[in-house]
């Protein structure tokens, strides 16, 4: 039996791609099925996210062969066999367990130690699960993926810092303000990163939000999605004095927000801090806004600097994350490979108890004269030789199977009492 991985992400396939390979749940679920009823793999579990798309198959045989799991990859997706070929990788046994643990501790992710890989591989492994595609193999190799995903995530700074434009935003907000419940906030102009931002400050429970744009329709729009109010842009910017926080992203060439006008906002405010965010190019707000005392202004340079500073942070904790996947790896990987070891062992010891059996049964057929308490007695004297013989093989085996030449002393054991050409007689 192999591990066995076949997925594309994007790092091997561009968006349209991944477009094509992205699954409801409805999809994953049918998909899962359908492996039921295929017979090609022992154990399944599909993991499909935006950026992701993979398939974790135990299969059956000596020699490990992905073709199986990757015509079902194609299958699934509904593509004509080889169509996805350019963009998939392959991984087997230890490069399979390795991705995965890396896959949860996010260092595998486009932005390095965010927050929803973790809970993604969780929801894909349960729903395996609960489509009875998985066995022994793959249910401990998640459940151990997800303590690794835990144990990085309470042990490391992985996950510390805001590592987009949007979310230092709303960290800086609420360093200013601490709860965000409290406050209002006005987004001016339409802009797709003005959006995001808003949408986080939403997320945080902000109290309400005003949409200001230069058509009104387009700010009705989007302040229907917020639940929020919307203004036309020169109301809007009448009642910056109104709100807490202001997120500006106009296309206007010139700023719309100078150092006088700020200087009123804030007499009408009797100086209660607000924050400022400009994230359009070419600027909305005068920089000398930043000298207005209570004014904290950031634009997108200032927020790039920030995220910059929390993605260099990231990578050098990657480092102390990579000590944690490999220790895990080794320690999973023992296991993994007693499994080879362990239906060995118990294959030779029938395999000698056989013989055993058929040799007492030729002696004692010569030996009438016998008591039946004798011939316990012989038979347990044989089960003690065999026990005895097979004592110190087995516990070297087990104990080979943890080195690198494991699998050597495994195929070396089988060839010498020709377990594997035993077996095939059987069946």
């Amino acid at each position: 039996m192999h591990l066995t991985l076949v997925g594309l992400s994007h790092h091997t396939a561009p968006i349209d791609i991944r477009d094509q390979v992205a699954l409801t749940e409805t999809l994953q679920e049918q998909a899962l099925k359908l492996v039921k009823t295929s017979g090609k793999m022992l154990e399944t579990v599909l993991l499909s996210t935006c950026n992701r798309s993979e398939v974790y198959a135990a299969i059956n045989g000596d020699v490990h062969d992905p073709r199986p799991v990757e015509e079902w990859f194609h299958e699934i997706h509904g593509l004509s066999q080889g169509a996805l070929s350019p963009y998939l990788y392959r991984r087997t046994d230890e490069a399979v367990i390795r991705h995965l643990f890396r896959v949860v501790s996010s260092l595998d992710s486009m932005v390095i130690g965010e927050q929803q890989i973790l809970g993604q591989v969780k929801d894909a492994y349960l729903r395996s699960l609960g489509e009875q595609t998985t066995g022994v193999v793959l249910n401990r190799l998640f459940e151990k993926a997800l303590a690794v995903g835990k144990q990085v995530r309470e042990t490391t700074d992985i996950g510390v810092g805001a590592v987009s434009v949007s979310s230092v935003s709303v960290e800086l907000a609420k360093k200013i303000f601490k709860d965000l419940r409290q406050q209002s906030a006005m987004l001016i102009g339409a802009g797709e990163m003005g959006e995001l931002t808003a949408q986080y400050l939403v997320d945080q429970g902000l109290k309400r939000l005003m949409v200001a744009n230069r058509t009104y329709e387009r700010a009705a729009e989007v302040a229907r999605r917020f639940d929020g109010i919307a203004v036309s842009l020169d109301d809007g910017l009448q009642m910056i004095a109104d709100v807490d926080i202001v997120i500006s992203s106009t296309g206007a060439p010139h700023c719309i927000l100078d150092r006088d006008q700020m200087t009123e906002i804030m007499r009408i405010r009797r100086n209660k801090p607000i924050f400022l965010i400009d994230i359009a190019v070419p600027r909305d707000i005068d920089p000398q806004v930043r000298n207005v005392y209570n004014t904290f202004l950031y634009d997108i340079d200032d927020l790039q600097l920030v995220v910059d500073d929390n993605a260099v942070r990231r990578k050098k904790e990657a480092e102390n994350v990579e000590t944690i996947v490999d220790t895990e790896v080794n320690q999973f990987l023992q296991w993994y490979q007693s499994l080879a070891v362990t239906p060995t062992i118990t294959q030779l010891r029938q395999h000698a108890d056989t013989i055993r059996t058929q040799e007492i049964q030729r002696a004692l057929s010569q030996l009438n004269h016998l008591s039946d308490n004798d011939r316990k007695t012989v038979d347990m004297m044989s089960r003690a030789i065999i026990n005895k013989l097979l004592h110190d093989p087995t516990i070297r085996l087990k104990a080979s199977a943890k080195s690198d030449q494991g699998h050597y002393y495994l195929h070396v054991l089988r060839h010498l009492f020709g377990l594997d050409e035993n077996l095939e007689e059987n069946n």
